[in-house]
């Protein structure tokens, strides 16, 4: 049996947790400070950090280096903002979950130019976007808030799987197509979005839009490799809605 000094001194002994230590390295650059860019190595205490690759940058930024430079907003991967290259693979960082073992390391989305750190410069895509005309167009109706654009139940159907596109751009950078085209070829993140208005029944300018995308390099730089919907978080088939344009654009939908 322990005598009372024993027990007293138990008692009084501070318990000692055992840290799990997690490193990640992330990409570092900084145009205007004349540097390469790097790796920067990080440890994280997991037991102290939440469960995403997200929870661990903002930690890392919060605790560690302020300087660190990222996007995010709603940490619900609903927004998009926080795409980037988590161990070889374009994700959101608020839906990839911290790998226990290993290290893990993240870059900002490839074949981009980058702003800072892990912030991609989405000048030109948004510009590609801008040029679909992303919104709902009518021939000959005058405007009057008390109409209504209304759908049937089928048509309505028909854009399921391209209204939740969330302009992550996940799936752009992850097509090699995009990546040594990305100038001329709108690649499948937009592509999906001039779909997404092709579709529906309330738009009165499918030919138009059709005639727009009929093009070599806007459209048919496209090669089915599939990278773009294994890539999607939001498990999006954008490689499926460039097929249905192309079969739209052959079946004579054109102007």
């Amino acid at each position: 049996m322990l005598s009372k000094l024993t027990r007293s001194s138990l008692l009084k002994t501070p318990l000692v947790r055992m840290v799990n230590m997690k490193k990640f390295e992330i990409y570092r650059w900084n145009p205007e400070d004349g540097e390469q860019p790097r790796l920067q190595n990080y440890d994280v205490d997991l037991d102290d950090c939440g469960p995403m690759v997200l929870d661990a940058i903002l930690k890392i930024k919060n605790e560690q280096d302020p300087s660190l430079s990222f996007r995010r907003s709603c940490r619900e991967g609903i927004c998009g903002s926080c795409a980037m290259n988590i161990d070889g693979r374009n994700n959101l960082a608020c839906l990839h979950s911290i790998a226990k073992t290993g290290s893990t390391k993240i870059y900002p989305l490839p074949h981009m130019d980058v702003v800072r750190d892990l912030v991609p410069d989405v000048t030109r895509i948004y510009a590609q976007h801008k040029s679909i005309k992303p919104f709902l167009q009518k021939k000959n109706v005058k405007f009057d808030p008390k109409n209504e654009n209304l759908q049937t139940i089928d048509d309505r159907a028909k854009l399921d799987g391209l209204y939740e596109c969330i302009l992550c751009f996940c799936c752009s950078t992850s097509c090699p197509s995009y990546w040594w085209n990305g100038d001329k070829y709108l690649g499948p993140a937009v592509l999906l979005q001039a779909y997404r208005w092709i579709a529906d029944s309330r738009d009165d300018y499918t030919a138009e839009r059709l005639e727009e995308l009929n093009d070599t390099w806007k459209l048919y730089r496209c090669k089915l490799i599939m990278n773009c919907t294994n890539s999607c978080p939001k498990h999006l088939n954008p490689a499926g809605a460039i097929t249905k344009i192309k079969h739209l654009i052959e079946e004579g939908k054109l102007k």
